[in-house]
């Protein structure tokens, strides 16, 4: 591991001084009739003063903050990766409906064996960014696409090409060939950056994006991967990072830094709602979000801290928290989800065990599977052990709220494995991409560290409002970052107006993180962007008392029901998802009936312990999802943790449809980023669906 000092995570949460709200003020920015006032961080500059952009002194660019960071940090570990010495094959036998019958067929799983993680240091991340650089100009790269997996070199890269003034391009590694195509068709790129496993799939877009002169990989390549492109493309010419780094130093160059006004990157949107749209994103951008995410977390983040780096890096969530992990000079340590824990790894521990990270970055998805992994092995151990952990549980919940001391006498006696579990060293967890449960922030904060909330969106680099420890508060998605200021706007077709209490609208960004435009795309820049630089977001907000912003909708996932009212889509689904037996949920609701129907993936291990209760044990996933006393079950502990959740009667859901199909980008029920292709996942379900709604009519 590296060897600098770690402030353990109880005497971290010793020397947080909690701050008194407010959290936010007034901007000073003149407010219209159908406006709540602007707001703005409490830490920012006084109303009517330009906003905080830089992170420091002579950082206006990426390349400024890797010359910065490498002056300042030197010889420190900045990047950690782990090396594959072995694939391990599994096979098992599963049992399938097909066209009503049982089928069993062969199931392979993949599992690593993975080495301890190697470091680079500052000093020569920066050598290595100016050699790649050198070698980028030299093969007269326009636009860099980074088509690949998060990793050190991707990060790596992107800086290589900034420092040449290249912009880069991001495509999710799991992408799909048509969104693929476009952004690599729309950017002219003429290199593209990718991974070694990766590289079939860039085979037919190469035949529509004939721009593309290199293609770059990193990790060792099948011979017949590197034929096939060889064979398809003839004029393209593949070579491997190593030897583009080699290409480098033969044919050394100087740096030529960007401008404050260049072009940093092309961010492609995850495309849940179609194509997906290319967000341009400057130097300034992304420098004023590093700057932003800094006022935010306001030094709860040091030089002290290693961050696991594993969602990601073409969303823009990991590629700022990364950029901004760096200028705190701390260490980042590169996972990936399918190695991320002990069981998905053989003969090694998985990636959080290994690294012990101090800094979590996560989505939704990534909690609630952690709660629901915790609640099934409190529970598997009965219900005297059950008893001790909800009574611990509860008594540390009220001393936190009432900030009475001694609470780490509970974290030492009765969640001490659980935080082993997690690298024993976590000291604050974030969340961001979607809307979490209260419930679940609420628990993982008890029982393993803070879990702070963060808001953005790819068009406002990341930066809209985040959660610092010293503010900890439940339910809310904290307050705006110093670089941008934020207003309500009245949706008066869905009752959401300034004038009522408390005052709700469209959140509406504005700010030097705030992008002008998607690339080429004059129709959906005027629709998102107004005139005088704010940004929509579609996001429905109201103002805490505490000066935090709360997310209450989103306009396009309100549906209309039957009987006139609206529903907000994602709010019940998160609600829902507390729920063990959840995997993932998508809640369906139309105006032809009155209450919402929910379609779950089951969460397996839960689901078929369920089943095992219920004497169906031994059965397979696939013919457990249409049992009837399962799916009644199910719909049971569905309304009892909507009820818990505090659901309104329209929200309960009348049925449920359980799909034994996971959801991936791969099969497209999902975007790269996770977010429900809901179309697709309705088209795959409809049937029964309308035989829920029957049945439940």
């Amino acid at each position: 591991m590296a060897p600098h000092t770690v402030v353990p995570a109880d005497e971290f949460h010793k020397a947080i001084v909690r701050k008194s709200p407010p959290y936010s003020k007034e901007s000073g920015i003149p407010a219209a009739q159908n406006e709540v006032p602007a707001r703005r961080s409490i830490n920012s500059s006084p109303a009517g003063s330009p906003l905080r952009v830089f992170p420091a002194d002579g950082i206006e660019t990426t390349y400024d903050l890797i010359q910065w960071v490498a002056k300042r940090y030197g010889d420190k570990p900045a990047l950690g990766s782990r090396k594959i010495i072995k694939i391990h094959e599994e096979t098992k036998l599963v049992k399938k409906i097909v066209d009503g019958q049982e089928t069993t067929v062969p199931k392979k799983w993949n599992y690593f064996e993975l080495s301890p993680y190697t470091f680079v240091t500052y000093k020569e991340l920066l050598d290595e960014v100016n050699v790649l650089g050198a070698a980028l100009k030299f093969l007269e790269v326009s636009l860099l696409e980074n088509y690949a997996a998060t990793s050190a070199k991707w990060m790596t890269m992107a800086l290589a090409a900034n420092s040449q003034s290249i912009p880069i391009a991001t495509a999710y590694d799991t992408l799909g060939e048509e969104g693929l195509t476009h952004s690599l068709v729309e950017t002219e790129a003429n290199a593209v950056f990718t991974d070694a496993s990766l590289l079939p799939t860039l085979v037919r877009p190469l035949s529509k994006a004939t721009k593309v002169k290199y293609v770059i990989y990193k990790d060792e390549p099948k011979e017949s991967h590197i034929a096939a492109i060889n064979e398809a493309h003839p004029g393209i010419k593949l070579m491997s990072v190593e030897e583009l780094y080699d290409l480098g130093k033969s044919n050394p160059a100087p740096p030529n830094p960007p401008k404050r006004e260049d072009l940093c990157c092309i961010m492609y949107t995850s495309g849940s709602t179609g194509t997906p749209k290319g967000v341009v994103l400057l130097h300034k951008n992304v420098i004023a979000a590093v700057s932003g995410a800094d006022g935010a977390i306001d030094g709860a983040v040091t030089e002290q801290d290693y961050l696991l780096a594993y969602l990601p890096l073409a969303h823009i969530l990991e590629f700022v928290f990364e950029l901004a992990c760096l200028f705190w000079g701390g260490t980042l340590g590169y996972g990936t989800v399918k190695t991320i824990s002990d069981s998905s790894v053989r003969n090694c521990k998985g990636d959080i065990a290994e690294f012990r990270p101090t800094i979590m970055v996560g989505v939704p998805a990534v909690w609630e599977t952690v709660r629901k992994g915790i609640l099934s092995k409190v529970h598997a151990q009965g219900s005297a052990v059950s008893k001790v952990f909800w009574a611990a549980y509860h008594a540390k919940s009220f001393m936190q709220s009432w900030r009475i001391p001694g609470s780490g006498v509970l974290d030492a006696a009765i969640f001490k494995k659980v935080k082993e579990a997690t690298g024993g060293r976590l000291r604050v967890v974030f969340n961001g991409g979607a809307a979490i449960s209260k419930d679940t922030q609420q628990f993982i904060s008890t029982v393993i560290c803070p879990m702070i909330i963060g808001y953005g969106l790819t068009e406002t680099a990341a930066m809209c409002t985040v959660m610092s420890p010293q503010q900890h508060t439940i339910g809310t998605v904290g307050a705006p970052t110093t670089c941008v200021d934020i207003k309500l706007v009245d949706v008066p077709e869905n009752g959401y107006l300034s004038t009522n209490h408390p005052p709700q609208g469209e959140v509406l960004i504005k700010g030097e993180a705030v992008s002008k435009e998607y690339y080429l795309n004059e129709k959906e820049t005027k629709a998102a962007f107004t005139e005088d630089g704010w940004f929509r977001t579609g996001d429905i907000g109201e103002w805490a008392p505490n000066g935090h912003l709360k997310l209450i909708d989103r306009k396009k996932n309100l549906v209309k029901t039957l009987n006139g009212e609206y529903i907000a889509l994602e709010k019940v689904e998160s609600i829902y998802r507390t729920c063990s037996i959840v995997g993932n949920i998508c809640v369906y609701a139309d105006a032809d009936h009155a209450k919402p129907i929910a379609i779950i993936v089951p969460a397996e291990p839960a689901f078929l312990k369920l089943a095992k209760e219920k004497g169906l044990g031994g059965k397979q996933l696939g013919e457990l999802v249409h049992n009837p006393t399962l799916c009644k079950v199910v719909l049971d502990q569905l309304l009892d943790a909507g009820k818990k959740g505090g659901l309104a009667g329209i929200e309960l859901i009348c049925g449920v449809v359980i799909d034994d199909e996971e959801w991936t980008p791969q099969n497209g029920l999902v975007t790269a980023a996770q977010k429900l292709q809901r179309k697709k996942i309705f088209d795959a379900n409809k049937k029964a669906v309308i035989q829920a709604f029957k049945e439940n009519s």
